[in-house]
């Protein structure tokens, strides 16, 4: 009796999966949905009344703002619970130069130290960096000390907190709890002129489809490479002579920066900055969108910011003290349902469809 001995297959190497771009669209995918998103945004004012674009272009703001927490959370995996400080910045150095741009023309009052941002190309340039250098000195202590997850989005929280407190105490320079309002013009032009709040509004969506195209070309070089690499495996991207600090640090630095040109643009938008709107509350809001809409994804954040700030507006009318509510069950709803958010579920249904292919093939 003969018998047949049966040779085990040697076992598959495990192997650890390239890091490469997650997520990231082909250069045609990402060409043609943001042409669709140019469109529909730009289109927009055809059908939409003067309070209606309004609230489209404080949206858009906020979408600049989903852009780089998805730059940094999504494709660096660090929580950043404090965006709304960086947004702050941008916004009162605006509001400061426009204040002090009204006082010359109409002879209001204003405190004297305001006319360092006098000039509108240091306006400008303040807008984006002195967010980015307050995120830089932060970031990269932070990083260095090789704090990450929980604790570095404590240190964000804290930050965004102690700041509110800082801009309310200040009532004489900063107008306190109350904020800054009462502007009249934003660089030379009218703000409360119809065709000039158009003109607004396609300066912000022109700033998004810029950013986000920049996102793009960050996600597909070496450096988005890098960034997810030490999201998914920080001591070997140490051992390889990386550091990981440097590589996150400038993440945090760049959503910073674009969270700047985001609060600057807000500003002439929607009239007025206050400590409400920089604190830790709407720093929540805006990691709310970006998970819902999907954070590691390209359009994922920018979608979740549009769609969840106009679902809100539409239900606060409704169900002004249910809203809170909402967003807390959205956040649990994509926690456990769609951690991949919005944009996974497009991205899901083809890999199910593959798998379903190989085994009709095999």
């Amino acid at each position: 009796m003969s018998t047949q001995l049966k040779l085990k297959k040697p076992a598959k190497k495990k192997t650890t999966p390239k890091l490469s771009v997650v997520n990231a669209p082909t250069l045609r995918t990402a060409a043609l949905v943001l042409a669709a998103l140019a469109a529909v945004l730009l289109c927009a004012p055809l059908f939409l009344s003067t309070f209606q674009l309004t609230l489209m272009s404080r949206l858009v703001c906020y979408a600049i703002v989903a852009v780089g927490i998805g730059l940094a959370w999504g494709r660096g995996g660090m929580l950043t619970l404090g965006q709304g400080v960086f947004f702050g910045i941008g916004a009162y150095i605006m509001a400061m130069h426009m204040l002090y741009s009204d006082s010359q023309i109409f002879g209001t009052t204003v405190p004297q130290w305001w006319s360092i941002f006098a000039n509108p190309a240091v306006a400008l340039i303040a807008v984006v960096a002195l967010p980015g250098i307050v995120a830089f000195v932060l970031g990269f202590s932070i990083f260095k000390r090789r704090i990450k997850g929980a604790y570095f989005a404590i240190v964000n929280q804290a930050l965004a907190a102690a700041v509110v407190v800082l801009l309310v105490g200040q009532q004489d320079s900063l107008g306190g709890s109350n904020g800054l309002s009462g502007f009249r013009s934003f660089m030379g032009f009218a703000v409360y002129d119809p065709i000039n709040r158009i003109m607004f509004y396609f300066t912000a969506v022109g700033v998004l489809l810029a950013l986000v195209a920049i996102s793009y070309w960050l996600m597909r070089s070496r450096y988005g490479e890098l960034l997810v690499a030490t999201r998914d495996a920080e001591e070997r991207v140490r051992f390889l002579g990386y550091d990981p600090a440097l590589i996150k640090t400038a993440a945090y630095v760049i959503a910073a920066m674009i969270a700047g040109i985001a609060g600057a643009l807000f500003v002439p938008i929607v009239g007025i900055i206050s400590p409400a709107e920089i604190g830790v509350v709407p720093s929540i809001v805006f990691v709310i969108a970006v998970a819902a809409g999907g954070r590691a994804s390209l359009f994922g954040p920018v979608v979740g910011a549009l769609v969840l700030g106009w679902v809100e507006s539409t239900l606060a009318q409704t169900f002004p003290s249910m809203w809170s509510y909402f967003q807390g069950a959205i956040l649990v709803l994509v926690i456990v349902l769609l951690p991949g958010g919005i944009a996974s579920i497009k991205l899901s249904a083809l890999k199910n469809k593959a798998r379903k292919a190989r085994k009709a093939t095999s």
